[in-house]
């Protein structure tokens, strides 16, 4: 059927929560994937559909499944190419994807899945219930994608700066000096935010943590918020421990139409944007800032012709604080709107590699219950590294969907700075964070720009040095750096 351009269509969503008390029971992380497929199909009205799907996409997620896809092809007994996404390649690459091959004539319908049921794990393990690893394919999978450039440089990791908290709480720091806030107005202004988004979880029956949430108890490390990574607190990021999936079915509309999906099931996309230039961040010049989310939102406006911030549904990647606020300047949003229609990672729950699948379910029920205006789902891979957004509407596009990597213009938008590997010298904190640790002697950990004109990483372990940087604006201090050690 190829050769012919053909017009896209969302026309069924699935999703899956389930919350475990007993150990050892419910679906694992294969059987819930599956689950989420079954309820995309479904919810797109047509028995016949899925006799049209050869093309499966699965995110990989913290149980590492190796063709997961597969599982899908197999439990509705059809033969299909299947692709995996490994962490590293932003989850809108298989929406990408499966619409480019839609578009061209060489599917006719896809699936694109992924999920975790990691709360049936931790519970199964903190019970000490043994319990069957979930089916993880025969083979490998047809194709699988690759992550592109670098992500975490080797200073950051030799350091111990590998985790996504204490990579978005230096990049969350970064704007409080560049914005030129005090500590106490910076914290007031994180805890607000997350509020609001904890409200919003408030009415998502799917949300797995929407029990409410005072600013204050948001912003204070306790025995049930612990610190970490200062500013961040446990209520502060993605929860991850969670089981939950999802799955969205996409195929051409004459597919649709002949298969008897009804019309007010059908979800078009108008523009499906990402970028592929991937740059650690101590080697990003604007360490507050994200260019390339904006170059892809600016492209996004002109062919939709509204300004983003517009928009009434907004589903803006929120891993973390830093994340949101950073997409809410370089797109254009009101710093004082609450971008969400799910409550975010925090409340909502946060399945690793898996979120921006949930978030264009929640999108497409939204879209379907107010017909004819649009929605806006971003995607993060990485540490701000790799920007996604896809703009979704009942009503068809103008203009075929616009389908990019815009890899070149996001290299020309973004300043790099040398990384000094073997850094020795003066410098100034550009920003940091306070790492805790239980035996009492927290680090801080600092990206420094340095006299001779490079960047370095570095740390410090001592106590009174990490107190007084969270209760003491830090950034601006001149340092001694050694390699990946720093005197103040």
């Amino acid at each position: 059927m190829g050769g012919t351009v053909r017009t896209p269509v969302l026309v069924g969503v699935g999703a899956v929560s389930q919350r475990l008390n007993e150990p050892g029971v419910g679906l694992d992380d294969a059987e819930i994937i599956v689950e989420a497929a079954r309820g995309a199909i479904f919810d797109s009205g047509s028995r016949s559909i899925v006799s049209h799907v050869s093309w499966i996409g699965a995110s990989r997620g913290l149980a590492g499944l190796r063709d997961v896809a597969r599982e899908v092809a197999r439990a509705f007994g059809v033969e299909a190419h299947t692709v995996a996404a490994p962490v590293g390649v932003p989850q809108q690459t298989l929406i990408s994807r499966a619409l480019a091959g839609i578009r061209a004539g060489q599917i006719d319908a896809a699936i694109i899945c992924g999920g975790e049921a990691k709360w049936r794990t931790d519970l199964a393990r903190r019970s000490r219930v043994d319990i069957a690893a979930p089916r993880n394919g025969d083979h490998q999978p047809d194709e699988v994608l690759s992550a592109t450039g670098e992500t975490i440089a080797g200073p950051e990791t030799a350091v111990g700066a590998v985790s996504p908290v204490q990579q978005y709480a230096m990049i969350e720091n970064a704007r409080r000096a560049a914005n030129g806030w005090t500590l106490e107005q910076h914290l007031d202004g994180i805890s607000s935010l997350w509020k609001r988004f904890n409200v919003v979880a408030g009415t998502n029956s799917e949300a797995a943590f929407p029990h409410r949430r005072s600013a204050e108890s948001i912003r204070q490390a306790g025995a049930d918020n612990r610190m970490l990574a200062f500013p961040y607190n446990k209520w502060h990021a993605s929860q991850w421990s969670v089981d939950q999936s999802a799955a969205l079915l996409i195929c051409s509309t004459e597919v649709a139409a002949s298969c008897g999906v009804p019309r007010d099931r059908w979800i078009y996309p108008h523009v499906s944007l990402e970028s592929s230039h991937s740059l650690s961040l101590s080697r990003r010049r604007d360490l507050h800032r994200w260019p390339a989310m904006g170059v892809i939102g600016r492209a996004a406006e002109r062919r939709v012709g509204i300004r983003l911030r517009e928009l009434r549904h907004i589903e803006l990647y929120s891993c973390f604080p830093s994340a949101v606020r950073v997409q809410q300047d370089e797109l254009g949003l009101p710093r004082s709107g609450t971008p969400t229609i799910t409550g975010g990672m925090t409340f909502a729950g946060g399945p690793f590699n898996n979120f921006v699948y949930q978030s264009t379910v929640a999108m497409a029920s939204r879209l379907r219950s107010q017909p004819g205006r649009l929605g806006l789902v971003t995607g993060v891979s990485g540490y701000l590294t790799n920007p996604a957004l896809t703009i979704w509407s009942t009503q068809p596009p103008a203009e075929p969907v616009l389908i990019d990597d815009m890899v070149v213009e996001v290299a020309a938008a973004t300043r790099e700075a040398p990384l000094d590997e073997t850094p020795a010298g003066r410098g100034t904190v550009a920003t940091y964070t306070v790492v805790p640790s239980d035996d009492g002697a927290s680090s801080v950990v600092a990206i420094v720009d340095l006299d001779s004109g490079a960047r370095a990483v570095a740390s410090m372990k001592d106590a009174d040095l990490a107190a007084s940087a969270i209760k003491e604006e830090f950034i601006g201090h001149r340092v001694n750096v050694n390699g990946i050690h720093f005197s103040a």
